[in-house]
């Protein structure tokens, strides 16, 4: 197989590695209603938290270790173990025979899962085009969006007549073609190759380097930043149809627009990314940031159905295209040596901030205040990402040394 050929496998294949990531966004809340309708191993509300909690700790864990292990053993092996790992716990979810097995297996499948966005992203950024890292990094992101509306559409096709444990096994099938692929053509980083002389030799080693060289700054910027994204992307998933409900809006409008969000986080990410190539990736973080405030705040004011539906569809774009243009801008800033790592701990961080955001939801509904001072915080959230955006000093990004594609 030619370099060519090997190079052209790269975006397919990473991109369907992220869809996972996007399965496992919304496929426990596809699951748990009728978890808790038919009281499968008594599961409560309070019960089922926990259980979502568990798969984000596993998530973060595998974000920090496993995006590490990539700067030392290769993108392709890590992103091969990532995608298997988490296909063979998610396909043992299915066998559960209590909640707390299954909150044991959706950690674990989380570990394989938090890995896979730092190596892809690492891996893509590598073999881009020169000046192309940013689209690049949003194309495969988009990945993220459409497995999360292909998965609740799935469920609406599979729950009913096959059970929620078809759910997982659905989720695990796409690995039985994917990592059969990923072994035979996915190629190895050609930056990767040329840095083994000179990277880290331990794990130590690698995460310190995040710390020296004048890095400090840059990777305490990237992890505010993240943890703010992230924050943002789980608290609106999780409670914005029900803070549009108490807006007054009646309840099949909410979830028209949740989905509506969504898909404005798709054409987002591909608006934003060939803004970033254009312009540069740093100031196109900061206006998506500050984008994602405004329009957030905007939310607060009672629209017509149409105002409605395009401000939220306008929020969706900035608000998920602000977090992946970070990754995007880490690839940039980090050297060949430690960029895995690099995303991998911001990612992880940003986990944090994703437990944090449907906490900061439900607090804020059960003070009864979610409307309008939900998007009033949210828009306080997305002001500070891009302040701590601007913590990265403008010239520190060095120059774009991805691997070029003929």
């Amino acid at each position: 197989m030619s370099p060519a050929t090997a190079r052209s496998w790269v975006v397919p294949l990473a991109w369907t590695a992220v869809l996972l990531d996007g399965f496992d966004l919304v496929v426990l809340g596809t699951v748990l209603p009728a978890l808790l309708r038919d009281h499968v191993w008594g599961l409560t509300p309070g019960t089922a938290s926990v259980i979502s909690t568990f798969g984000l700790i596993g998530m973060t864990i595998g974000a920090l270790t496993i995006g590490t292990i990539t700067d030392l053993i290769g993108r392709r092996k890590a992103l091969i173990i990532a995608v298997t790992a988490f296909s063979a716990f998610t396909a043992l979810c299915a066998l559960s025979p209590s909640a707390f097995v299954f909150g044991l297996l959706r950690f674990l499948a989380g570990l394989g899962l938090g890995g896979c966005l730092p190596t892809a992203i690492a891996l893509v950024t590598e073999y881009a085009r020169k000046g192309k890292g940013g689209s690049a990094t949003t194309t495969v992101m988009t990945g993220y969006h459409v497995g999360a509306v292909l998965t609740a559409l799935l469920g609406i096709w599979l729950i009913q007549p096959l059970g929620w444990r078809a759910m997982f096994v659905a989720g695990a099938l796409p690995a039985l073609v994917l990592v059969p692929l990923m072994i035979k053509y996915l190629p190895e980083s050609e930056s990767f190759e040329r840095a083994r002389e000179t990277q880290a030799k331990s794990a130590t080693d690698v995460v310190g380097g995040l710390f020296r060289g004048g890095l400090l700054r840059a990777t305490i910027a990237f992890w505010v930043t993240s943890f703010m994204g992230l924050l943002l992307v789980y608290g609106l998933n999780t409670w914005l149809p029900e803070i549009m409900r108490q807006a007054g809006y009646p309840l099949g409008a909410a979830l028209g627009l949740l989905l509506t969000l969504n898909l404005g986080g798709v054409v987002g990410l591909l608006v934003a990314g060939r803004v970033a190539d254009r312009a540069g990736v740093r100031p196109a973080a900061i206006f998506w940031f500050i984008g994602a405030a405004l329009f957030l705040a905007l939310l607060s004011v009672k629209l017509p159905a149409a105002g409605l539906y395009v401000a939220v569809f306008l929020t969706g774009g900035f608000v998920f295209s602000a977090q992946v243009l970070v990754y995007a801008y880490i690839g940039k800033t980090y050297p060949d040596a430690m960029r895995a790592t690099g995303i991998g701990w911001a990612a992880g961080v940003g986990r944090v901030g994703a437990i944090c955001g449907p906490i900061l939801g439900g607090a804020l509904l059960s003070a009864g205040i979610a409307y309008p001072w939900g998007f009033y915080a949210f828009a306080g959230v997305g002001a500070v990402g891009a302040a701590a955006v601007t913590g990265v000093r403008a010239g520190r990004a060095r120059e774009d040394t991805a691997t070029p594609v003929p």
